[in-house]
């Protein structure tokens, strides 16, 4: 003999077939969790293929103890950075490293290795490190252009918070085009914005997009706590290769230049003055062959302002930062026209711009 599998009644098929209409997720849905799948794989993928350039940078400072006066090695504060090339050159933030006394950089298979520094741009925030005797086969970014990010686009950060080896955060661009202050009186501009979390020790680390390539390096956070708050900056990655390259071969950022000393922002503010007073022209160089005339002490000892600048070309000049951004859109070589007030009276000097010496 044999029986037939009993059957739900219909009212209890029914209520079935109603629960599964209501579970089943809609098309929306279905899309949604495709997107979220490949999301999810693109970030994995990025990080496992950028990791291993991203190093963990320690700096160490000499100080003298209180108690016996002997000077020992101390840690003075760590950052991230990533390896620009196998010849085992390191890019980071130069105020990771400012003040070092030793640097040390580990590498993802957590292997220890000295650094010397091989060129700072306090001004971009900016350095360069080369790992004595680098391993082989160290793997390196891929090189974006920061100049084809919008806001919205998906971005990456892996770097060392608060001392956490190879973290990742992520997030969006949230703004372009924003000014941070540099070490110094600088002030770094077009700065990308993310909302993607950079906490202490985040610092020079990279800043990827969606394929993985380099898009900038994250160097601070806007924090009322310290702890990322929703706002962190990237130098773009165009000003990074614009920099480094110039690091390498000659340790610092060669600018055009006009040969002249200049007042300091602070002096400018506490008097008023609206320009830039020249306080010496060396001679010899293009300021000097043009004419420009430094302050200088009269026989009361008082100072009697030579010309100051007001425009370089047709760009208001306010502060040092103003004017050595507008130089540094120039090359040397090229022509500028140099506007000045001197007496109540404006004058203009026309000179050609000379490489940093």
């Amino acid at each position: 003999m044999f029986s037939l599998p009993l059957l739900p009644s219909p009212r209890l098929l029914c209520a079935a077939l109603l629960c599964i209409a209501i579970n089943a997720p809609t098309q929306a849905e279905t899309d949604y969790l495709s997107f979220a799948t490949e999301d999810e794989a693109n970030t994995t993928e990025i990080f496992r293929q950028a990791s291993p350039a991203v190093v963990y940078v320690t700096n160490t400072a000499l100080r003298r103890s209180f108690f016996t006066l002997n000077v020992e090695e101390i840690p003075s504060g760590s950052g991230t950075g990533f390896v620009w090339d196998v010849s085992g050159l390191v890019v980071t933030n130069f105020h990771v490293i400012a003040g070092a006394h030793k640097l040390t950089v580990t590498l993802q298979d957590r292997t220890e290795h000295e650094a010397d520094v091989i060129g700072v741009a306090p001004e971009k925030d900016l350095a360069v490190l080369r790992i004595k005797n680098p391993p082989e086969h160290l793997a390196t970014l891929p090189m974006g252009d920061s100049q084809e990010l919008t806001v919205g686009r998906k971005v990456l950060a892996i770097g060392n918070p608060f001392g956490l080896d190879t973290t990742l955060t992520t997030g969006i661009v949230s703004a372009l085009g924003r000014e941070i202050q540099a070490p110094g009186e600088r002030k770094i501009r077009g700065v990308i914005q993310t909302d993607a979390a950079i906490n202490p020790g985040n610092s020079g680390g990279p800043l990827l997009n969606s394929l993985g390539q380099l898009v900038g390096v994250n160097t601070a956070i806007y924090s009322p706590s310290g702890a990322s708050a929703g706002i962190g900056f990237a130098i773009p990655v165009n000003t990074v290769k614009e920099v480094v390259p110039q690091l390498i071969s000659y340790g610092r950022i060669l600018r055009p230049m006009i040969g002249v000393e200049l007042a300091s922002d602070r002096w400018v503010r506490r008097y008023k003055i609206k320009g830039l007073p020249v306080v010496q022209v060396y001679p010899g160089l293009p300021a000097a062959e043009a004419g420009l005339r430094a302050a200088y002490r009269d026989a009361r000892g008082q100072v009697v302002l030579g010309d100051i600048i007001t425009h370089v070309n047709d760009k208001a000049i306010r502060s040092n930062d103003d004017y050595y951004n507008a130089l540094e859109a120039y090359e040397p070589g090229q022509k500028i026209t140099l506007k000045t007030r001197f007496e109540d009276k404006e004058a203009s000097f026309d000179m050609e711009l000379i490489e940093s010496q």
